[in-house]
């Protein structure tokens, strides 16, 4: 009975020390994973910047690649969604990795939704809302890392009761670490711009949904207004002449040629974060031309998958007049090249919303 005893107690010290390790294992490789997107990111950049031959894309992931991600899903398997959203995707990991990727570096993002919204409170007072979106969850905490500017749509109905004279707040709220600049807009624009042009057009279209995209003239012309006022902003936001400017989504396709005109020396990456279609879909924009024209004025775009690549790169292969160098996955315009690159995005999930969740099986 001892020796039984002794045995039993030897197992379960052994699957205790032997948990600890592949819990360390897997924090080190989901770091490292997080670290390649990070280093292919400021490959990229550095690219540009000094103006180097893109390196060739490989195809299909190495050997390692594999086995480090097929490693992570086993183990995975056997701990919480906690657990493994804290393990791959934390605040001081990716401070480090933004202060490793780009030093120095004076960073502005570029997005309809806005990460902070003051709103009036019934009965008196603000109340500070963070909107439920899937960028802002992704973006805010490079922002909070790395500092800068993001500009954006004032849309809370305190937001210009709470801006300085330049339309500008310091942000967060508790403890701010980066500056939001609002730009405004009228509710006929909006109308144009936003729920026109963008989601009953771009949207449904990229998505290939059954539904009808609608293409209205005077949506087209709002859409350019506003696409213009942004890239604007973005101008006389900068304090360098060669900024790192983040755009974001479909909402501002125009923005980056617009951008690179009154910015020549700025790094502009692009993330496009619906999917792509292909160029026989898209042809049905009235405008697709001016849309991909306006795309290849920035310096990297980047898409969720490389299929979503492949599409955009065969539609402007389609539809202007260009050169398409398919083995470094570049586009050129005017004699300027437009790495299309694919960096799937995922967002941190708060430990209040993951508390109560079973583990998701047959991964």
């Amino acid at each position: 009975d001892a020796r039984s005893g002794l045995a039993q107690t030897y197992v379960v010290a052994s699957l205790v020390i032997l948990g600890i390790v592949v819990a360390g294992i897997a924090t080190v490789l989901a770091l490292l994973l997080l670290r390649g997107w990070m280093e292919a990111l400021r490959r990229a950049v550095n690219d540009v910047r000094a103006g180097r031959r893109p390196s060739s894309l490989r195809a299909e992931p190495t050997g390692l690649d594999r086995e480090i991600q097929h490693l992570l899903k086993e183990l995975d398997l056997g701990r919480t969604p906690t657990e493994a959203a804290e393990t791959q995707w934390t605040p001081r990991a990716l401070q480090d990795l933004m202060r490793e990727a780009l030093p120095g570096a004076e960073v502005i993002i570029l997005s309809n939704r806005e990460p902070y919204i003051h709103n009036h409170r019934e009965g008196g007072g603000l109340d500070v809302q963070t909107p439920a979106s899937g960028l802002v969850s992704a973006l805010e905490p490079v922002m909070q890392a790395c500092g800068g500017t993001w500009i954006a749509h004032g849309s809370g109905s305190a937001d210009k009761e709470t801006v300085d004279a330049a339309d500008r707040i310091a942000v967060p709220p508790v403890r701010p670490s980066y500056t939001l600049r609002r730009v405004w807009l009228t509710d006929e624009e909006q109308d144009g711009y936003y729920y026109g042009f963008a989601n009953e057009g771009l949207w449904p279209l990229c998505h290939i949904a059954f539904v009808r995209p609608a293409f209205r003239d005077s949506d087209w012309a709002f859409y350019e207004q506003i696409n213009a006022r942004f890239a604007e902003a973005v101008a006389r936001e900068a304090q360098t002449p060669d900024p790192i400017v983040l755009v974001q989504d479909y909402h501002f396709a125009l923005a980056p040629r617009m951008i690179r005109e009154l910015l020549p020396k700025a790094t502009i990456i692009t993330f496009w974060h619906i999917p792509w279609p292909n160029a026989e879909t898209f042809g049905i924009c009235p405008w697709k031309e001016r849309i991909l024209e306006g795309l290849l004025g920035s310096s990297v775009i980047g898409f969720h998958t490389q299929f979503h690549c492949n599409n955009f790169l065969e539609t402007v292969d389609r539809f202007i007049e260009s050169r398409i160098d398919r083995e470094h996955a570049t586009g050129t315009l005017g004699g300027e090249d437009t790495r299309v690159r694919p960096y799937p995005i995922s967002i941190a999930w708060r430990r209040k919303g993951l508390e109560g969740q079973r583990p998701v099986k047959g991964w």
